[in-house]
């Protein structure tokens, strides 16, 4: 086999030496159109995971590598003068032109032909007369450009400058230092990469060469805006580096900082749809990136060219290889880029977290990608992270989710709440015995509030013929039925109702018979903010005139009159997923002209004027939130900017919390799914707007509900599948975690089962001696 490998930096030569090894008889050539020593960027961090396939793919190359690292456990946090530590996290880093200088050796010995100050062939005539060409030339792959209409590539800028520099001393710990200054807030990133001499002498400044004192990289980041206000867009390479020397003087110790070719430059997000082209494969930053702040873009480089050294190895045939690899890397590679992304962005809204208490300022920046959690945390490090529960006001032995939280005068037993999810089983609009279980049983699991599925205000505000309805009597009573049972059987439990009409999304099919297919018979007609049906199959619903409106607003008020006599303790307004009210508030599907179309403003007013009729006729001592889809994922729909502005004029209007969901607005919509990936849109409402709220999304374990909770992103937490998969749930969560309190109580009948049941031989003898044969 003849490969052509385009790209000198980690990725491409760990690539070409392990292909090389594997299969001495391989021709392999690598262009780089740099010099050998030409580096950009200072240090590089390996997790122990690719270490570990490093060692077992070329112990050669880990043994050299392992000679260079520079190890340590702690992450210092700075903010506002004040600086946290957090231990337990095992770092391993080295410097970027020693990786690089190590593989150049191995490749070298094994007989690659390395060609520096080369550019390489144009990857069609690669393509003609190399076996296979492996694109490993980064995130401006001209490989991947050229190829455009077969990688389908996706580039994203996002809005931060930063700036790689180096220090010529070693950090103790991975720094994050955060600078308030009058142009707006700036965080530096820091960490060691080369050890100090072994003469070298702590207290002594640096002077002499080089690496005596070690070395450290240090990345300056910083919103567009702040930028451009501090006049950094006009510095040149040395005042660049001067300037942040200067802003950053406390945590550099007054030392210098120096660059290489270093410029400003904005992260871009790379996702391509194919990785592969015939015999063309993209690596590394060609492929895929991941932001700096989690370390993984060497990483993902050095693990790519091991998947596809181990796929070629394995596969039949080279296009077997590579869908193989890009099988086995996708998955991988899309979760790294999911917390990138989550890290990535808290940086952006860095700002929105400066007035926490520094312990969980602290606790939020590490807990930031979803990848550290609170669990995870307290096994590295139970002393920071019981300071950061103390702080936040847990009692001693008290997670974070069974603290009690208040809602005017509700005050929950703890944070879980069990999500308002349709059950389409009531006749006539009557609950029945199925709703009395489905929530009795949620109750009695230990949740701290337990949400009705939408509960319709009419007939014709139904989804389906199996939904809900609160607009006769004899619903009433079936309802306080329902409410009765947790107050007496789960006390201490909440019951709220979540009141909705379904708008264009009416008269369709149960769920299990056709989710959103419009009924083969019986159907009623629809009413919307704008005649535009949901989908080409569905009803074209009726605009609503004002007449229409105000007798809507009225069984809003009526449907509330009656949940506050069912005794129900809570009351949400639904304002999301595409129904009467949320087709109000996204431009995509109000086209109206009056005065309840066209600005936010003009959108929001019906929704408005229902929330007031509602809040007039509820209890004024029981709370009343709002769910509110807060982006519509589509283009021109609404934005997460536009959620901050709804959020805050409920919350003017009374709102005790806001109930944050996205999406199911429009039928083109294109959600970016993931482990609690609607959360950051409840988390910038929290810190923008300054009123409670209730985070909802893939929420799905405890350690979730513990991390979101303590580092402050949200006040409730709901969870619907997980409540589906198993009612006792919470009673579940605070048995794992050894938690007896008043958080959570587990009814009378059921404590004899508070234990987890024995589920095989505890008291099997232990081998004492193993025999060869």
């Amino acid at each position: 086999m003849r490969v052509a490998v385009i790209g000198g930096g980690p990725g491409g030569l760990y690539a070409a030496a392990l292909l090389k090894r594997l299969d001495p008889s391989r021709e392999i050539t690598l262009w780089e159109r740099n010099a050998p020593d030409d580096t950009f960027g200072f240090g590089v961090v390996l997790s122990d995971e690719t270490l570990g396939g490093i060692e077992h793919a070329d112990p050669a190359v880990h043994e050299a590598m392992r000679a260079e690292f520079v190890r340590w456990d702690d992450i210092d946090i700075v903010h506002r003068g004040i600086r946290h530590t957090s231990g337990g996290h095992g770092f391993a880093a080295l410097g970027r032109k020693r990786l690089l200088e190590i593989l150049h050796d191995r490749c070298h010995s094994l007989g690659v032909d390395l060609r520096f100050n080369a550019e390489a062939p144009l990857p069609a005539r690669l393509a003609e007369t190399y076996d296979l060409v492996i694109a490993a030339d980064g995130v401006h792959s001209a490989t991947r450009e050229a190829y455009a209409e077969a990688f389908r590539p996706s580039v994203t800028e996002h809005r931060c400058r930063y700036i790689w520099l180096a220090a010529d001393f070693a950090f103790d710990s991975f720094r994050f230092e955060i600078a308030e200054t009058e142009h707006g807030v700036m965080q530096l990133h820091g960490y060691p990469y080369a050890r100090p001499s072994p003469d070298h002498h702590p207290s002594a400044r640096p002077s002499g060469p080089q690496n005596h004192f070690g070395a450290s990289t240090v990345i300056v980041e910083m919103r567009e805006e702040v930028w451009r206000a501090a006049g950094l867009a006009q510095a040149d390479e040395q005042e660049s580096v001067e300037r942040c020397a200067k802003i950053f003087a406390d945590a550099l110790g007054g030392r210098p900082l120096r660059s290489n070719k270093s410029t400003w430059t904005t992260f871009r997000t790379v996702v391509n749809e194919h990785w592969s082209h015939g015999n063309l494969v993209l690596l590394g930053d060609a492929a895929h990136t991941a932001h700096f702040s989690i370390g993984s873009g060497t990483k993902l480089a050095v693990e790519d060219a091991l998947a596809l050294a181990a796929c070629l190895e394995e596969q039949p045939s080279l296009a077997d290889a590579l869908t193989a690899y890009e099988t086995e890397r996708r998955p991988v590679v899309a979760s790294t880029q999911r917390a990138a992304r989550a890290s990535l962005e808290w940086f952006e809204n860095l700002g929105l977290y400066l007035d926490q208490p520094s312990r969980q300022f602290a606790f939020n920046l590490l807990t930031r990608s979803r990848r550290v959690t609170h669990d995870n945390l307290r096994l590295r490090d139970p002393r920071f992270t019981g300071d950061v529960e103390r702080a936040f006001g847990c009692p001693p032995g008290t997670p974070p989710m069974f603290t009690p939280f208040r809602l005017r005068g509700l005050t929950l037993r703890n944070r879980v709440v069990v999500s308002p999810m349709d059950m389409y089983s009531a006749v006539d609009g009557v609950p029945g015995d199925f709703h009395l279980v489905h929530l009795g049983a949620r109750a009695l699991g230990g949740a701290g509030l337990v949400m009705t599925e939408m509960v319709c205000v009419s007939p014709r505000g139904r989804i389906t013929p199996g939904c809900a309805g609160l607009w006769t009597p004899r619903q009433a009573e079936a309802w306080r039925r329902v409410v009765r049972f947790v107050h007496t059987q789960a006390p201490g439990a909440a019951i709220g109702v979540q009141l909705g009409h379904s708008g264009r999304k009416g008269s369709t099919k149960l769920m299990w018979e056709g989710i959103d297919e419009p009924l083969e018979d019986g159907n009623w007609p629809l009413v919307a903010a704008s005649p535009l049906p949901y989908t080409p199959e569905n009803q074209t619903p009726r605009e609503l005139t004002r007449a229409q409106l105000t007798d809507i607003r009225e069984e809003f008020s009526q449907a509330a009159w009656r949940a506050a006599r069912c005794g129900f303790d809570l009351l949400e307004l639904h304002c999301a997923h595409g129904y009467l009210l949320s087709g109000f508030l996204s431009p995509l599907t109000n086209r109206r002209t009056d005065r309840y179309g066209g600005s936010l403003d003009r959108r929001l007013r019906f929704p408005l004027e229902v929330f007031d009729a509602v809040r007039a006729v509820w209890p004024e001592e029981r709370p009343m939130t709002v769910r509110i889809s807060a982006t519509d994922w589509a283009d021109g729909g609404t934005t997460a900017e536009d959620a901050v502005e709804i959020a805050r004029a409920f919350a003017a209007h009374g709102a005790d919390a806001v109930d944050v969901s996205t999406g199911q607005v429009v039928a083109d919509e294109h959600p970016e799914y993931g482990r609690s990936y609607q959360t950051p849109f409840a988390d910038r409402i929290c810190h923008e707007v300054g009123v409670p709220v209730i985070a909802v999304g893939a929420i799905s374990s405890w350690d979730d509900v513990n991390s979101l909770i303590l580092a402050g992103r949200t006040d409730l937490c709901a969870l619907a599948r997980p409540h589906l998969y198993d009612p006792n749930w919470t009673l579940h969560a605070a048995a794992e975690q050894g938690y007896q309190g008043p958080g959570v109580s587990w009814p009378a009948p059921y404590r004899a089962g508070s234990r987890p049941p024995r589920t095989g031989r505890t008291d099997a003898p232990k081998p004492r001696l193993k025999l060869g044969t």
